[in-house]
């Protein structure tokens, strides 16, 4: 089948929600992508950070592979090794205490609402516990995740949406003092926004938020589906900062490549959230998806991808930097780790457009920023390879 009738096929096929780049990937190898016509590219946007092992890890595919031959599916209605495996490794590493597993990261926001909202239920013996959520923000496409997604466009075409939301200024600890009152239940916001823009959220914030969230009683919780996994240098980017939620969302790299989400919580939100009835999943948390799971983390110590990303992510901030400082219609560059953006005095696309001609595939974030969040897996060689092609790739966009 040629590549013009295969995209003729999915633009008549398939619901039109995606404005898709005219390319046919193919395969994978590492850090890298083939098109179907062989041409290779090099990967900054690991299929919006979740390819965070790159392509074709052999250990991941084997531990993936030896489960299909053995059990895929079983419901929750029964225990399953892997998911036992998987839970133990992932609060180990995120040091909180109880795991529901979603099949993405939108499910996962749905549950941490539920469980927020189920507290205050309790507390109060009432329903109508409030959520302040961020301007900006970016939780996903159900109807509870847009609820708290702070861009009415995203919003307006789908209202009425679940009530009782609030939205308050990112790294403004007044404006969210400002909309607390004696129904707020929860807080939630990105520890680092990525559709956002690549905005990390200031130290000072998140410690006045978890001091607020002290005194009145209010959950803390961080969606951490993009900015975890390593993907900061630190395997959850809270725990850079030190300020431990009461909840917490991750997918993406949590299976790098297999479609899992999570929600986690502390013991003490346990005791008084979800409990038999409150909440399920048909497949969420089946054998396949946590083992693929617990393969990765046992990856991730194995290789020490910590580490590595905060030697990588140096070195892309150096080049990042290069890149800004030859340019006046790049006007600002920020991040931590391996995500990190530009942003451009206008809509980036054409220069995204020229980089994929170059052979180097970018995503932009919010409407004027690109955002890099290459495999974890890369190395210096790479990040004077995307340094050299994006450089031609901003020269025609500025001629």
């Amino acid at each position: 089948m040629t590549k013009e009738k295969l995209i003729e096929i999915t633009e008549k096929d398939l619901v039109h929600t995606y404005q898709r780049f005219p390319l046919i990937l193919d395969r994978g190898e590492g850090v890298y992508l083939y098109d179907s016509e062989g041409k290779r590219y090099l990967d900054f946007a690991a299929g919006i950070g979740v390819m965070g092992l790159g392509y074709g890890n052999e250990k991941l595919n084997q531990a993936i592979k030896k489960q299909v031959d053995k059990l895929t599916h079983t419901s929750n209605l029964f225990y399953n090794t892997p998911a036992a495996e998987a839970a133990e490794k992932v609060l180990k590493s995120s040091r909180m205490d109880r795991i529901f597993f979603t099949n993405s990261g939108a499910e996962a926001i749905e549950g941490a609402l539920k469980a927020a909202r189920r507290v205050y239920y309790n507390r109060t013996n009432s329903a109508g516990g409030e959520i302040i959520a961020m301007e900006n923000s970016f939780h996903g496409r159900t109807m509870g995740a847009l609820s708290v997604t702070g861009k009415e466009a995203y919003r307006a075409p789908f209202e009425p949406l679940i009530g009782g939301v609030r939205f308050a200024v990112y790294n403004d600890l007044e404006s969210v003092k400002a909309l607390v009152n004696g129904k707020t239940c929860a807080i939630l916001l990105e520890t680092v926004q990525g559709e956002g823009g690549i905005i990390p959220a200031e130290p000072a914030f998140l410690e006045g938020l978890r001091k607020l969230c002290d005194e009145k009683g209010i959950l803390l919780i961080l969606d951490e589906i993009q900015c975890g996994m390593g993907r900061t240098g630190e395997m959850f980017a809270w725990q850079g900062i030190g300020v431990r939620p009461d909840l917490m969302t991750v997918a993406k790299a949590l299976g790098c490549g297999v479609p899992v989400g999570a929600f986690l919580m502390t013991e003490e939100v346990a005791k008084e959230s979800l409990t038999v009835g409150d909440h399920g999943t048909t497949y969420g948390g089946n054998p396949l998806v946590t083992a693929a799971v617990s393969a990765v983390f046992h990856i991730y110590e194995e290789e020490h991808i910590l580490e590595h990303v905060r030697k990588m992510g140096e070195l892309l901030w150096e080049a990042l930097e290069r890149i800004k400082g030859k340019y006046n219609f790049i006007t600002a560059h920020r991040g931590r780790g391996l995500m990190q953006g530009l942003e451009f005095t206008e809509s980036p696309a054409y220069a995204i457009q020229k980089s994929h001609e170059e052979g180097l595939i970018l995503i932009s974030a919010g409407h004027n920023v690109i955002r890099f969040l290459p495999p974890l897996i890369l190395q210096e060689e790479h990040i004077k390879e995307m340094e050299e092609k994006l450089s031609r790739a901003l020269a025609a966009f500025s001629g």
